[in-house]
């Protein structure tokens, strides 16, 4: 391990500084903040304005939706009632949810615990937002999986980012405690480990400095505040409600460094379930789709291997990073979608500035005459579609959101910024199956934007089944 020492610290907390002013002017990112956690200390860096709306600056304390990164805190969750034998990970989930049903017959029934927090469950449930709120709210979604929702794929045959199965598995932890999601993980997750300022509802973060996310104008880039604060309370284990700071971030992620122990020395997770989390349990063998753990993304820069999860809500966008080898926890928001890139860029810099850790290419050399043809075709999950062509050498990828009803278009276009469809975009082949957005130099994707390639999978009869962008599968229509 190279150590970072206390000055060397100090000199990140700087470098952090200049890249957020930077990226917030010429990015028009109103506001970030950031963290940064190793071997006893720590620093925090606000930068701009939590909501332009109200001018309300962007300080060290101010909170905001975890997003995704709750997936992570689900997943202790669901290792916690394992050791205390309310769970079994090889179980169906049926065993605890009898009424867990998909639009395919029998389709639900070979789905294991396990599949719900590995993303290897096939739910395509990507996009089903039903629209209920309070304690009822997670038997509701699972409910509607029954007439809303299919299959993707067998269970454990593919690897594909799976809000659907992180819902179903915070269902099963209701039912398994007699408690509501939010209450398990404010007694479970957020008292132990000292999450102080963390919390589940907006009705709680407005008693206290919050961040809105923003979307830019389409004429002026100018950012907008979002029109909705947070999802439904249905996608509340996904990431849809809990908020809180970088401090309540960088705390979490330490009992990860700690085998599962936390800052105040309190037991929240056994050694054995903490390294079961970072352990290998899915690898799809592609450089767009990094190996899963159990709720966390393994991604690797040659020799280390950074547990990540990154999390989008309204406009905003956050991340949380665990370096197991060099004792470093790293966690950041910024208030507009874009701010990913800042997220990387800062990752980036700490692996190699302050760690030493030499970061790899990780496109090859394109090569010569890929035959696309495999590739084209309408591809498809739930509300989503795809259609992959050939133009000029190149694949060409028009995407479109297609509502199953007017409460799903709703939530989704408020979540989206009020888009519906993506500008078409061309893809250059990297070798086969493995494709690179047009127009970004190769080293873009050498980081956490490696989830900006696309892969084709499982080629049969000289077609693709299955595209994967963003970690998430879509099947040939």
């Amino acid at each position: 391990m190279v150590p970072m020492t206390e000055n060397a610290l100090h000199t990140a907390e700087a470098r952090i500084r200049d890249l957020a002013a930077d990226a917030c002017a010429a990015d028009h990112i109103p506001g970030f903040v950031a963290g940064v956690h190793q071997a006893g200390e720590q620093i925090v860096v606000a930068h701009g304005t939590a909501n332009v709306a109200t001018g309300a600056p962007m300080r060290d304390d101010t909170g905001f939706l975890f997003g995704s990164v709750t997936k992570v805190l689900t997943t202790t969750l669901v290792l916690q009632q394992a050791e205390r034998g309310n769970l079994d990970l090889d179980a169906p989930v049926s065993k605890y949810l009898p009424e867990f049903a998909l639009t395919t017959p029998g389709a639900a029934d070979g789905i294991l615990v396990r599949h719900l927090i590995s993303h290897t469950n096939g739910i395509d449930a990507d996009l089903y937002f039903p629209d209920a709120r309070g304690r009822d709210a997670l038997k509701t979604y699972v409910e509607g999986l029954a007439s809303s929702c299919g299959t993707l794929f067998e269970p454990g045959e593919q690897l594909s980012y799976s809000n659907g199965g992180m819902i179903v598995a915070g269902r099963v932890l209701e039912v398994v405690t007699g408690l509501s999601f939010p209450e398990l993980l404010e007694r479970d997750v957020y008292a132990p480990a000292g999450m102080a300022d963390a919390s589940t509802s907006a009705a709680q973060a407005i008693l206290r400095s919050t961040a809105i996310g923003h979307f830019p104008d389409p004429a002026t880039m100018t950012p907008r505040p979002t029109g909705m604060f947070m999802l439904p309370d249905t996608w509340g284990p996904a990431g849809g409600t809990p908020i809180g700071t970088v401090a309540d971030l960088l705390a979490f992620g330490r009992i990860h460094l700690a085998g599962g122990v936390s800052p105040s020395g309190a037991r929240v997770l056994s050694a054995e379930s903490t390294a079961l989390m970072q352990r290998v349990s899915h690898d799809m063998a592609t450089p767009n789709v990094p190996p899963m753990g159990l709720g966390w993304v393994r991604y690797p820069f040659g020799d280390t291997t950074v547990l990540a999860m990154s999390g989008a809500s309204p406009g905003g966008v956050s991340i949380l990073c665990v370096v197991p080898e060099h004792d470093l926890v790293f966690t950041a928001f910024g208030n507009t979608p874009g701010a990913i890139v800042l997220h990387d860029r800062i990752l980036r810099m700490l692996l190699s500035e302050h760690l030493g850790v030499t970061i790899p290419a990780v496109l090859t050399e394109p090569e010569p005459d890929v035959d696309l043809a495999p590739y084209a075709g309408t591809y498809r999950s739930g509300q989503l579609r795809i259609d992959v062509s050939v133009v000029d050498g190149r694949l060409e990828e028009r995407t479109t959101y297609e509502p199953a009803d007017e409460s799903q278009e709703r939530i989704f276009t408020a979540f989206a910024g009020g888009t519906t469809s993506a500008p078409p975009q061309r893809y250059v082949p990297i070798r086969p199956g493995l494709f690179a957005p047009a127009g970004y130099p190769p080293e873009m994707f050498d980081g956490y934007l490696r989830l900006l390639l696309v892969s084709y999978h499982d080629v049969r009869d000289g077609r693709a089944r299955f595209r994967n962008g963003g970690g998430r599968l879509t099947r040939r229509a």
